[in-house]
């Protein structure tokens, strides 16, 4: 046991190290710092550093320590999907009425109709990369995959922008507040869809799960309003926050979802009770930054760019341009409709179009349940880092900057 844990803590000094110099680099570059640590996972792994002989990858990851890594890295997930629920302001999405709410409707269900079509157009491809095109839950999972937006990386990017206060800054994180809410619905109905757990079977499932979600929302969320009002019981904040992330992740892991999906609703459930907490978000922050990093490589370890082969990126073409069009012309369109200028619409649209962390938790959620195959695992992860870098170049090209912006990652978590 000793060694196993001296070996565990190698890597996470290791894997720290490295995320954070490729971060540094992705900040100079003007990219989000996930798009490095992204990138990290994928250099470290059987991809680039596993090509080189004698497979130094095995080495520096032996397979008895990697289940130890991938526990810290799902608490990573676990904390910050919390955060993004968290952050999640619906009295904001009110206040910026139909702008928000028609581009976070058009960017949502033009992505899923496109995904479902892309499936539907290359129906042989999808099923020689391991897929099951003709499941229902299958097709819904990669229309959600498509229709994802990264609010905390585009908040981040709002901010770094200097777009905080105007307009297209407002809108766009409004309405990918909306997007994360509707995007993570379906995903949690593919999930459901795949098939039922040991434990219940599907229709008891879907049952459970919309109970604790009435449940979190309409009774736990006002009962927190009341009691912290009137409570000293709990000095710190974010004591309760994790206490609640934890808890959410757990009932929903025993209903037979992944554990994130609990956390983000325990997050939603948090913010609607009492107004936000700064100790809340720091203390999110510290955590995801000492832990996210492991989540990275841990997804690094699970892709293999050679194994896609020429099918794999024709897929990647496909899903590529579903994703971009069916944010950009969408996302726009509804802006000039609701009275945003070129430029502001412009602007959204390419906001809208960020993905990164949110996109990989989603991915491994559907790599973890079977859905989807490593192979097309790695083709998704593909998809979601070349649209997040893409962000950068289009603000730039849309609302040109005198300096280069260093763009940094969500304040729920870590970059």
């Amino acid at each position: 046991m000793d060694v196993i844990v001296a070996e565990v803590i190698g890597i996470i000094a290791l894997v720290t190290l490295v995320a954070g110099l490729f971060s540094a680099a992705a900040r100079r570059l003007g990219q989000p710092a996930v798009i490095g640590q992204i990138v990290a996972g994928v250099v470290l792994g059987p991809s680039v550093l596993g090509r080189f002989p004698g497979d130094p990858t095995a080495h520096l990851f032996p397979a008895h320590a990697v289940p130890y890594i991938n526990v810290l890295g799902q608490v990573a997930v676990v904390i910050f999907m919390f955060g993004v629920g968290y952050e999640i302001e619906f009295r904001a999405l009110r206040r910026q009425g139909s702008s928000a709410q028609l581009v976070a409707l058009c960017a949502v269900s033009v992505p899923l109709a496109l995904g479902v079509l892309v499936v539907a157009l290359d129906h042989s491809a999808f099923a020689a990369l391991g897929g099951h095109p003709d499941q229902r839950a299958f097709v819904m999972f990669i229309a959600a995959a498509v229709s994802i937006s990264a609010l905390p990386v585009l908040a981040a990017i709002v901010r770094d922008r200097g777009l905080a206060g105007t307009r297209a800054g407002i809108t766009a994180t409004a309405a990918a507040a909306l997007m994360d809410v509707l995007a993570w619905l379906v995903l949690a109905a593919a999930v459901i869809g795949a098939g039922p757990k040991p434990r219940f079977t599907l229709p008891v499932t879907t049952v459970l799960v919309v109970v604790f979600i009435v449940l979190m929302l309409a009774l736990v969320r006002p009962a927190l309003g009341w009691w912290l009002a009137r409570s000293s019981v709990l000095a710190s904040p974010a004591t309760l926050a994790f206490v609640l992330a934890a808890g959410g992740a757990w009932v929903t892991a025993e209903l037979g979802l992944h554990p994130i999906f609990g956390a983000f609703l325990a997050g939603l459930t948090l913010r609607g009770s009492r107004p936000p907490d700064a100790e809340v978000v720091s203390s999110m922050e510290r955590a995801g930054n000492l832990l996210l990093p492991l989540f990275f490589i841990t997804t690094g370890l699970s892709l293999n760019v050679g194994s896609v082969g020429v099918t794999g990126f024709e897929v990647l073409a496909l899903v590529t341009a579903a994703a971009c069009l069916g944010k950009l012309v969408p996302a726009y369109l509804a802006g000039r409709l609701t009275g945003l200028d070129k430029t502001d619409a412009r602007t959204v649209a390419a906001l809208v179009n960020t993905r990164g962390l949110t996109e990989l938790i989603a991915l491994n959620v559907g790599l973890a349940d079977g859905i989807i195959t490593s192979r097309l695992f790695t083709v998704l992860v593909l998809m979601a880092l070349v649209t997040t870098l893409a962000t950068g170049p289009l603000l730039s090209a849309i609302r040109p900057v005198t300096a280069p912006a260093e763009v940094g990652e969500p304040v729920a978590v870590a970059d």
